[in-house]
């Protein structure tokens, strides 16, 4: 079963997922977590490499870690995931540290999970930047590349966009900041899923301390 959301103060967030056809699993899952008392969000989406038991196995295994893990470091929870998936086929991820006391985003992603942060200032058409992730598997006995996360100053209604590649990449012009996140996440996934794998998008609108 797919990682479900759990209910935040500092975050509305959103999910839509399908499994490929054919498929029991997925293996394309996802962790919301709150840390410190709520004023910490650990957001996070996997991909177990092809799909199948497999990779939904691999998915499993690295939502569990962070799950364990949650308030450590981003580098460190990837270290600790890529140890723990060792035996696995591996997976790609995107992870961000939500934190309140800052107004920050800290994020890093290793392989072809997308990540997409929209502008929430509501003034005219919305703007977003596309987040760069490093190539890399975590879990590959290679070993993965060097983890340097990315800390962005973040205000309330801004947008974070997580999409696994079961998704086209050009989802960002559908986006709309004020839109429910529920309705945004499946509205990307009905527009721009491929049909041809598992597939997950993940919104999560920063809301701040209230």
């Amino acid at each position: 079963m797919p990682r479900l959301s759990t209910p935040t103060r500092l975050l509305d967030v959103g999910v839509a997922s399908t499994v490929l056809t054919g498929e029991r699993e997925s293996g394309d899952l996802h962790l919301v977590r709150e840390l410190d008392g709520g004023d910490r969000v650990l957001v996070a989406v996997v991909d177990g490499l092809g799909h199948g038991q497999e990779a939904a196995v691999a998915a499993r295994l690295a939502i569990d870690t962070l799950d364990r893990h949650g308030a450590a470091s981003i580098p460190d929870l990837v270290q600790r995931c890529h140890a723990a998936l060792i035996a696995t086929r591996g997976v790609v991820m995107s992870v961000a540290h939500f934190d309140a006391t800052r107004d920050t985003m800290t994020w890093v992603g290793l392989g072809n999970v997308a990540g997409v942060l929209v502008s929430g200032d509501g003034g005219g058409r919305p703007t977003y930047t596309t987040l760069v992730t490093r190539g890399g598997i975590v879990g590959s006995r290679s070993g993965h590349p060097p983890v340097r996360p990315w800390v962005i100053p973040i205000q309330p209604h801004d947008i974070l966009v997580l999409a696994t590649d079961g998704l086209h990449a050009d989802f960002g012009d559908d986006i709309v900041p004020r839109r429910d996140p529920q309705v945004t996440a499946a509205r990307l996934l009905e527009r721009h899923g491929k049909g041809t794998d598992d597939a997950l998008v993940l919104i999560a609108r920063y809301l701040g301390r209230r």
